[in-house]
């Protein structure tokens, strides 16, 4: 093999090594999702900070990441920056799957195309849309606490069949026997163990129909109030908004109806639009933030419809039938 052709097959095998750690170290310092949320936020407002004081896109986006080489979406946008390169593509490709923490990339990617597109001012618009995360954070934050007790009691309920089996081992029970042992054991324990992988998977369809959205609510305001602050109109800033939406939120939900009240509002009372926009789109947080209370609250009741449909019967069928049928069977015997 020739010297430059094995030199290039080393830093292949050199950058593999080192995306597969960062990969490792990602995987291992999974955040929960309002922590993920958050660090974006700090990441656009710093990012604000710096360009207020003068700091070149390219430098700042470098500074970021001089903090954090293991984030491959600061060093993806601060190589695009200093190439010249549109950075909001280059977030959306580096982002990859960082669950919540992707979206709220997603939402700096949009708020910095729309800046682009719009001329609108880069800082005003990070530090616009880290407010908008920091809400988006808290709400997680506080449905999650909520959430915290109905969780922790489906994982408890949860365990009782296994809880049961092992409780009638240690009281001298031979029911492990009576489960594997015959037709009737297999039975029981098909049936107990179908009860309780749909009592679990129930659960967590309740648990995560109870979470906050993905994206920030009321996000396409805040990008529609960044465009008109560019001063430009409103034609040429609901077109950049949805480009922007369409390139790197095309699941996030939209507020057409929202959008149309506000302008409407706004050109009868002569009012700037962008501040209602912003109005709006806080309007939406927190009510977004009440609702997310108030599903977190009514899954402690839902929960008990798994409980009683599923895990309860996995337990007479794993812990007390095959109990019975044991001490039933040990009874016979010794009359026998």
């Amino acid at each position: 093999m020739s010297g430059p052709r094995r030199h290039r097959t080393v830093r292949r095998g050199v950058g593999g090594g080192v995306e597969r750690l960062r990969e490792l170290r990602r995987t291992l310092r999974r955040e929960d999702d309002a922590s993920a949320v958050d660090r974006v936020a700090a990441a656009a407002e710093r990012l604000a900070v710096l360009m207020t004081a003068g700091v070149p896109a390219p430098a700042a986006w470098r500074h970021l990441g001089a903090d954090d080489p293991s984030d491959v979406v600061l060093e993806a946008a601060a190589t695009a920056a200093g190439d010249g390169d549109p950075v909001a593509p280059a977030i959306s490709r580096a982002i990859g799957d960082q669950g919540i923490g992707a979206a709220a990339w997603s939402s700096v990617a949009a708020a910095w195309a729309v800046a682009s597109d719009t001329g609108a001012p880069m800082a005003g618009a990070l530090r616009d849309l880290a407010g908008a995360l920091r809400d988006d954070a808290q709400l997680r934050r506080e449905v999650r606490a909520v959430l915290a007790g109905p969780r922790a009691s489906a994982r408890l309920v949860t365990a009782l069949p296994g809880i049961a089996v092992a409780f009638g081992i240690v009281l001298g029970f031979d029911t492990m026997r009576v489960l594997v042992g015959g037709p009737i054991g297999w039975a029981l324990l098909a049936g107990g163990s179908a009860l309780l992988w749909a009592g679990a998977r129930w659960n967590r369809a309740l648990a995560a129909r109870a979470a906050p959205p993905g994206s920030a609510p009321g996000l396409e305001l805040d990008l529609l109030a960044i465009a008109m602050s560019s001063g430009a109109s409103l034609e040429a800033a609901r077109a950049a908004t949805g480009r922007a939406m369409r390139a790197h939120l095309p699941a996030a939900p939209r507020a057409s109806a929202d959008i149309a009240s506000t302008i409407r509002l706004a050109t009868e009372a002569g009012a700037p639009v962008a501040d209602l926009l912003r109005a709006e789109a806080y309007r939406r947080r927190r009510t977004a933030r009440t609702d997310g209370a108030m599903r977190a609250a009514s899954l402690g009741v839902r929960l008990m419809l798994p409980l009683g449909a599923c895990i309860l019967p996995a337990f007479v069928l794993l812990g007390v039938a095959p109990l019975m049928i044991s001490v039933v069977t040990g009874t016979l015997g010794g009359a026998a």
